[in-house]
């Protein structure tokens, strides 16, 4: 699947602006939305869920919603839209963000104005008669600038898939199952009847849906961790992810390792995502690549060492890696692989539990990932991806290297 960056960074950089009085509403009452946003999602999804139930049953996942993640998204999205329209700052990366999973999602405009809908009926119940017309009127005019940025986007997204929008669900079969770890398994996808799967963008993922015992079909995104090309793809599920201590978000990764063997049929989305290899330039570009993740962040980052290495790519790859300890490494044994095919290409370990002399891909560091034992190439390309902790760890060392 191809995709042309400047028109879809068209879109989304450029929404139309606040009008002058919505705009000074909306400074003087976001710290009053900020104060109360995290009683406004809550009741906003109850309401929504309430009316439309089929929301919850097949296209929400469940388990975020009982973690709260899913509200807190929601918050900070358009808290921070609001934000950018009134400092005049490009939401490119957020609108994008979030473009592509609902393009993961089969999402459609009519939808918009259900959001729409309940959201501001929960914002009426929460703040009352500090709703004034004109508070209703300001913040219902960023929701719509938003929205209609976001539907302009998708719509690009599903024309460049050749697809109707929403049409984004397919049938895919497992073609090999491998139990990589105690709590991984990596499966290997085909299309139906042999047929080829979707080619797709070094670090994009897809939607996998599992219908449940209780008939609700439930949707969870892993990302692919090969090259494309073959007409395969290559997932790595984790069965209960450690950030939630076995919570319900892993109803699908649970479903897929109790259940999914060889000749299981799964509903998959076409490709989708933003976090991709040829973003920030071509292939044929020299600047250098750095691929940095943790656990189970490892599968965007070998997608795209994969694609560099089929490629042939002459560029500098540097690859950061951090787990828990070696027998918890998924995929390592690839990464080395690929690693090896390219013809500057360096790897970096770095396991949190474990002897100093246990061994792994590259050089191997214990404790937590410390970039001041690389040498990070100037000008490079940086991909992250990992839990949020990891993340805040690693940008300020990132900052100070000079990667902006």
């Amino acid at each position: 699947m191809t995709t042309s960056l400047i028109s879809l960074e068209s879109i989304l950089a450029h929404p139309r602006e606040l009008s002058p009085n919505n705009a000074q509403i909306i400074r003087e009452t976001l710290p009053v939305i900020g104060a109360n946003i995290d009683k406004i999602t809550p009741l906003f999804y109850e309401k929504m869920f309430g009316a439309h139930p089929e929301l919850i049953r097949d296209t929400f996942n469940r388990g975020n919603q009982k973690l709260g993640a899913q509200q807190r998204a929601l918050a900070a999205s358009i808290a921070t839209f609001a934000t950018m329209l009134v400092d005049g700052k490009s939401p490119v990366d957020l609108l994008s963000r979030i473009g592509h999973k609902h393009a993961s999602l089969g999402i459609t405009e009519d939808q918009y104005q259900i959001v729409h809908d309940n959201l501001f009926a929960a914002i009426v119940d929460v703040l009352r008669e500090a709703v004034t017309p004109a508070v209703a009127e300001a913040w219902d005019e960023v929701y719509w600038i938003m929205a209609g940025v976001l539907i302009g986007f998708e719509k690009e997204l599903y024309a460049e898939a050749r697809v109707e929008p929403g049409d984004v669900f397919r049938t895919a079969t497992i073609i090999a199952r491998e139990d990589v770890t105690d709590s991984v398994a990596v499966f290997t996808l085909g299309g139906p009847d042999g047929e080829d799967l979707p080619d797709f963008r070094a670090g994009q993922y897809t939607s996998v849906g599992v219908v449940l015992p209780d008939g609700a079909r439930q949707l969870r995104q892993y990302s692919l961790s090969t090259a494309s090309g073959d007409g395969t793809w290559r997932i790595a599920v984790r069965r209960v992810d450690p950030a939630t201590g076995g919570c319900p978000a892993g109803e699908v990764s649970g479903w897929l390792h109790a259940t999914a063997k060889v000749g299981t049929t799964l509903q998959v989305t076409l490709p989708f995502g933003d976090l991709v290899l040829d973003q920030a330039a071509t292939l044929s570009d020299t600047a250098p690549v750095v691929l940095c993740s943790a656990g189970i962040g490892i599968t965007p980052m070998l997608g795209m060492l994969a694609q560099l290495a089929a490629d042939e790519s002459s560029r500098r790859v540097l690859v950061l890696h951090a787990d828990r300890s070696p027998d918890q490494h998924v995929l390592a044994t690839e990464v080395s692989g690929e690693a090896s095919l390219l013809a500057d290409a360096e790897v970096h370990t770095w396991y949190e539990d474990g002897a100093e002399t246990v061994t792994g891909p590259g050089t191997v560091h214990h404790g937590y990932m410390d970039l001041s034992k690389v040498a990070l190439p100037a000008g490079a390309h940086v991909f992250l991806c990992g839990s949020s902790g990891f993340l805040q760890a690693v940008r300020p060392a990132l900052l100070s290297a000079g990667v902006p």
